[in-house]
Formats: structure tokens, C-alpha cells, sequence
């Protein structure tokens, strides 16, 4: 063999390990953000007063898919036809039209909706509107499986809204293993985002539930900003850390708590958060790249 074609074999060799990994995709953003039902009165925190604001924060931040908490049927409208390019779907949480859901919204342009579905935080969780653990209100996830579009990447989402009150924290654990057992169901190496209002703070039971399966996406993220509570309740009384986009079979990149106020306005009486998500490296086998 001739000193050239060995040198060939050997500049083969060392580039082998750098086939044999897919080129990084772009990251895939990914909001949650309690909208604030239409409840509030007071100049400044109706819905009309805010909706433009949080239409703007949504433009700016352009992820490529939202999951919502407390949105209302007039919400969800009026969302869906300021948001050029989005979809959006989402069960109510009495199994109908009439009261809030857990809408997802996503950019058609970089993904494709594979699969959807609800179930409810309960002992019965394929019952619609069915409630559990003293809670006075249906508790529920809306999840989808997505495709992007320019790289074939899958991942699930699974978006929801934990029992609210102080004396809830057994029901939001329970919420929590309920949660859990869907997405253990799935395939092992299947990407799952979770976006969701806890209505816990780290450290507590809830979270300690949540955190033994999947991975606190600010917590782990090398870039953070923003801060780190997320209720500000229109920026009256005690604030907390409450709101939160969790994962498995992904990595964070960045995480921000966007506390903008356009026109001087609360989008919500919660800040939305955001974080970039990076995939697994796809590794292609050694005999499909050495020929």
C-alpha cells in the first residue's frame, strides 16, 4: 500500500467520529404563559385593556409553540387571528366549549401537529371534566406530538394547570404522578416538553415529584435571564416561582422570564417564560457513511 493511500485511510479515520454525528438543528423555542382569564375589572388588567400587549410579547419572543394556561374561548379567538401563522387546539376542561382549556398553540410554518389529545388530573383521567383530591375545579393536560418541518424532529408536549390553592399540595403531587405515568408510557427515547402553571415553587413536594423524571429547564440552562419569580399578580402582593417548562430527552440552551411591559401594561398577572431547546444528536450508522 502506498504512503499516499495510507495517509488517505488515516485522514478517514479521524473523521469518522465527526460523520457519524447529524450537524446541530436550530433550537426549538418553547413558551408557557397563564394568559389571566377575562375576570379582572380594573382599568388596566381587563382583558381588553391587555390583550395587545401580550399579542406583542408573543411576536417578539416567536416560539414555535405556546402552551397556555386559563385561556377562555374569547381569549382564544381574539389570539388566533392576531397570530398570523399559528394554530392552535385544546379541549375545555369540563369536556366542552364553556370554560377554560389548556390551549397549545403552534407555528404552522415550522411544525406539524402529528397527534393530540386531553386527559384529566383525577382518579379518572380518561373521564372529561372528571375532578380528584378535593380540588373544586377540572384539572387537566392538552398534549400533542409535533414534527418539525425542516428537520423531521419529533418531540411530545404536554401542557397543564395544577390546583391553585395552599391546601393542594397533596393533590398537586397527585397531579403530578398522573402526569408522570403518561409520559412513562411512551417510547424511552421520545423528546417530551412539559409547559405548565404548578402552582408550586422548587423545593416543594410537588416539584421534588416532577423533578425525579424530568429536568428543570432554568435550573439547567447555561444561559438564564429575566427573573426568577413568575406570578407578579399585575404587581400586587407576594410573587412566586410558579410557572415552568420542564424536559426529558432535551436540553435547555437558554431560559428567559420575559417581564416586558408593552405600552406600559402587564400582559397577564403572570410572566411568560421561555426557554431554547436543543435535540439529541442523531447518529447515523457507521456503514451508511464509510463507503
Amino acid at each position: 500500500m502506498s504512503l499516499q493511500r495510507i495517509a488517505c485511510l488515516l485522514c478517514l479515520l479521524l473523521a469518522l467520529p465527526a460523520a457519524l454525528a447529524a450537524p446541530p438543528s436550530t433550537p426549538l423555542r418553547v413558551m408557557s404563559f397563564n394568559v389571566r382569564t377575562p375576570a379582572d375589572t380594573e382599568p388596566g388588567r381587563r382583558w381588553e385593556d391587555r390583550r395587545e400587549a401580550m399579542v406583542a410579547v408573543i411576536r417578539q419572543a416567536h416560539p414555535a409553540v405556546i402552551g397556555t394556561q386559563e385561556l377562555t374561548p374569547v381569549q382564544s379567538k381574539y389570539l388566533q387571528a392576531q397570530l398570523t401563522g399559528y394554530r392552535e387546539f385544546g379541549r375545555g376542561r369540563r369536556g366542552d366549549d364553556s370554560d377554560e382549556h389548556m390551549g397549545v398553540f403552534y407555528d404552522d410554518s415550522a411544525l406539524t401537529l402529528v397527534q393530540s389529545g386531553d386527559f384529566w388530573l383525577s382518579p379518572t383521567p380518561d373521564v372529561p371534566g372528571s375532578m380528584g383530591w378535593g380540588d373544586p375545579f377540572p384539572r387537566m393536560v392538552t398534549w400533542g406530538l409535533f414534527q418539525r418541518r425542516a428537520d423531521g424532529q419529533r418531540f411530545y408536549l404536554f401542557n397543564t394547570h395544577f390546583p391553585y390553592r395552599d391546601e393542594d399540595e397533596p393533590a398537586r403531587v397527585r397531579s403530578a404522578q398522573v402526569l408522570l405515568s403518561r409520559i412513562a408510557a411512551l417510547p424511552a427515547d421520545a423528546p417530551v416538553v412539559v409547559t405548565g402553571d404548578f402552582n408550586s415553587e422548587p423545593g416543594s413536594d410537588t416539584w421534588r415529584t416532577l423533578t425525579t423524571t424530568l429536568r428543570d429547564a432554568r435550573a439547567t440552562a447555561p444561559q438564564v435571564e429575566g427573573p426568577r419569580l413568575t406570578y407578579q399578580g399585575f404587581g400586587d402582593g407576594p410573587q412566586r416561582q410558579i410557572d415552568g417548562i420542564l424536559l426529558q430527552g432535551m436540553d435547555a440552551t437558554h431560559f428567559s422570564t420575559i417581564d416586558t411591559r408593552p405600552g406600559g401594561l402587564y400582559p397577564s398577572d403572570h410572566y411568560p417564560v421561555l426557554a431554547e431547546l436543543r435535540f439529541p444528536a442523531k447518529v447515523t450508522p457507521a456503514h451508511q457513511t464509510a463507503r
